[in-house]
């Protein structure tokens, strides 16, 4: 059985010997035919087919270039890496300067520009988003027959119909010969491929073949970008509303910051890190909460939570991590920092939060928190559970020392990698 013919194959090989075997018999029979005294209805025959002879080669160049273009144009996936393809290569069998692609609305009302290409400096006046209506337009015609439009003078064309607004562009832009091709996708117009010359008389009928030859494709090629980009678009959004639904699960639902399980993740996370940074985990209380309730009831404690939250918030970076860690208590996180900053830091918050006023009816609201803060060398060999317990003794110390405060917790001095991970 014989193998699948591949590129560069022999039988590819032998095809290619035997054109051109073919072709140079036939000039050297046609050479001879002029060389010998024959009548001149023979010379003349011979001349003839001399002719045919070129066009059939020429023929099948185009095919052969044609079907190259089709295997690259298969190659894209976006509709705008097709265009850039339709004009890199199509510059061999139609001429051009400009390149532009216009799409008919869903609701087959208008047709948009959507992209075009140039080589010259003129500024361009049919851009992107550029639309007019498709009814009763000279589009809706070539719609109508199926067939591309050759005009070979846009100069005199406006003379004729000087209402075309989008003719009065592309003139402007210095193009003075158009062929304006319909991008039929199962019987269905679904755009138009426009390619311009800044010189007259540009287009001949061959150049409306050739494209007709390939259009189909290049309609269903483009149809299928549309989709593909709509499915990529549409993934997109899922993968957002995904990501937003996943933060929405991980937030407190009346402060905004993280909940218990998101905070004790990221926590634990930390832990986890072959390589870790030093890091504080600093555990905050509002002082006598409960009073606050009691006496202004639990709407203005909610206001009071979500002060103090947002006030913590203001005070630390975007890399660190902030969470309800159960009632009046939250738990931060501070990334990369030395055991003075966390320090710092904590007692910063614990300023901040004693200057929040929160109004009511009567006098406002006003707030203390206590502070217990932990920090984690990246070679301690500690749990979570470990870490979290010395954070909160430290927080106990400073409301049993008077609240309002920020107490520091020593982790033991253990370092290695056998530590129990909750």
């Amino acid at each position: 059985m014989k193998d699948k013919t591949e590129p560069g194959s022999l039988d590819e090989v032998e095809m290619e010997l035997r054109q051109y075997s073919f072709e140079h018999d036939l000039r050297e029979q046609l050479a001879a035919l002029r060389n010998t005294q024959q009548p001149a209805v023979i010379q003349k025959l011979g001349a003839e087919l001399e002719q045919l002879g070129q066009w059939l080669t020429d023929r099948y160049n185009e095919l052969i270039r044609l079907l190259e273009i089709s295997t690259e144009l298969n190659k894209g996936v976006l509709l705008d890496d097709i265009l850039v393809r339709i004009y890199t290569f199509f510059k061999e069998i139609i001429p051009y300067e400009r390149i532009g692609c216009a799409l008919i609305d869903d609701d087959y009302k208008n047709v948009t520009a959507y992209w075009a290409k140039f080589t010259y400096d003129t500024e361009p006046q049919i851009t992107k988003g550029y639309s007019a209506p498709l009814a009763g337009s000279s589009l809706q015609t070539i719609i109508d027959t199926g067939q591309p439009r050759i005009i070979n003078d846009l100069e005199e064309y406006l003379k004729k119909h000087p209402g075309s607004e989008s003719t009065q562009r592309i003139v402007a832009e210095g193009i003075r010969s158009s062929l304006t091709c319909p991008l039929l996708a199962d019987g269905r117009a679904v755009g138009f491929l426009f390619f311009s010359s800044t010189k007259k008389n540009t287009y001949k009928g061959l150049h409306q073949e050739v494209f007709i030859y390939i259009a189909a494709q290049v309609a269903h090629l483009i149809e299928k970008s549309k989709l593909y980009e709509k499915i990529v678009g549409l993934n997109q959004r899922l993968l957002a509303a995904n990501q937003q639904l996943r933060e929405q699960a991980s937030r407190d639902a009346l402060t905004g910051v993280f909940n218990h399980g998101a905070i004790i993740e990221f926590a634990q996370q930390k832990l986890n890190r072959a390589a870790r940074v030093p890091f504080g985990i600093v555990m905050l209380d509002i002082d006598y909460f409960k009073q606050v309730n009691d006496t202004y009831g639990h709407i203005q404690g909610d206001l009071v939570l979500r002060k103090v939250a947002a006030t913590i918030a203001d005070e630390v970076k975007p890399s660190d991590r902030l969470g309800r860690y159960g009632g009046e208590e939250f738990l931060l996180l501070l990334n990369d920092v030395s055991e003075a900053q966390m320090l710092a830091v904590a007692e910063r918050i614990r300023a901040a939060v004693e200057q929040i006023e929160v109004p009511t009816e009567q006098d406002p609201i006003r707030v203390t928190i206590s502070v217990g803060a932990t920090h984690v060398e990246p070679d301690a060999a500690v749990s979570l559970t470990e870490v979290l317990q010395c954070a909160d003794e430290a927080l106990y110390r400073a409301k049993n020392n008077g609240r309002n405060q920020v107490q520091q917790g020593h982790l033991p001095e253990v370092t290695g990698a056998g530590a129990e991970q909750v």
